[in-house]
């Protein structure tokens, strides 16, 4: 999932496609370097963060959806809060909602997910942008992260929304910190609760804080981390440098298969042993 952000102020790449040309050109560029999914996204949501206006929201990301919108052959998802913005999006013909508060910002967003049924993104996130980094606090983050998803996944499944379209995203770096960054990562296994796990470690600030890198120089941390992550069960990766993590998720990839194939050979060795004693 290469993130495509049209804000004056995200904590990565704020203001750099802010430009609707700029913008559309990157989407085109990240599908030529392998993405699967471009991630737009017109609100920052950067630890202290101020919420914006619908309209401000629709201005930003409507001309880049719809100049995107049949000229990819990748997935298009809106990441925003705000049931209006989706509806607007879906309607020209995105196909996830990306939401960072799991569908709970806003009461109206489940029934645009209902109307459209398009891909969801839920994620966790302890508190809210503005405040969401002042004391984070968890008796066991893995634990509790995880049952929240399986209760958002459960309560949307008794509106109507099959939890079959439903990806979980643990909010790295939204309401957690360096350690329980840490051990989402480590414990993405017990996250999914039968659904995808979709990870966005890129660039983050705990890549910074154990590097001692600033935004721009996280790009070897991230690849780490995302690599680390899809070792661990991860099926998504949301990414800023698309052509770099897609190299890097290929060879991940590939170590996997090689794996599987070497373990399922050996145990066809030694069914095949048992069966001739």
């Amino acid at each position: 999932m290469g993130i495509l952000n049209v804000t004056p102020d995200s904590f990565s790449d704020g203001g750099r496609f802010s430009d609707v040309s700029a913008a559309v050109a990157r989407a085109l560029e990240m599908e030529q370097e392998g993405t699967d999914i471009i991630d737009i996204g017109g609100e920052s949501s950067r630890p202290g963060s101020a919420r914006i206006s619908e309209e401000e929201e629709l201005r930003r990301v409507m001309p880049v959806v719809e100049g995107i919108i049949g000229r990819v052959e990748c997935l298009v998802s809106i990441d925003t809060m705000k049931a209006g913005v989706a509806d607007r999006a879906m309607e020209a013909g995105a196909h996830i909602i990306n939401d960072v508060s799991a569908l709970t910002a806003d009461e109206l967003m489940p029934d645009v997910a209902l109307r459209y049924r398009p891909g969801l993104v839920l994620m966790h996130m302890q508190a809210t942008p503005e405040t969401m980094q002042e004391n984070p606090v968890y008796e066991d983050v893995v634990s509790q992260v995880a049952e929240y998803l399986r209760t958002r996944i459960a309560d949307l499944a008794s509106c109507g929304i099959a939890p079959e379209s439903i990806v979980v995203d643990p909010g790295i770096g939204f309401g957690k910190t360096l350690e329980h960054n840490l051990a989402l990562l480590n414990g993405i296994g017990r996250l999914g609760g039968g659904r995808p796990v979709l990870v966005g470690a890129s660039r983050k600030r705990f890549i910074g804080s154990v590097t001692g890198r600033e935004v721009e120089e996280r790009l070897a941390g991230s690849l780490a981390a995302m690599s680390c992550a899809i070792l661990r069960g991860a099926h998504i990766m949301r990414v800023h440098d698309v052509k770099e993590s897609c190299d890097a998720a290929l060879i991940v990839d590939k170590l996997i298969h090689e794996q599987a194939r070497h373990e399922s050979s050996e145990t066809d060795s030694i069914a095949g042993m048992d069966g001739n004693n």
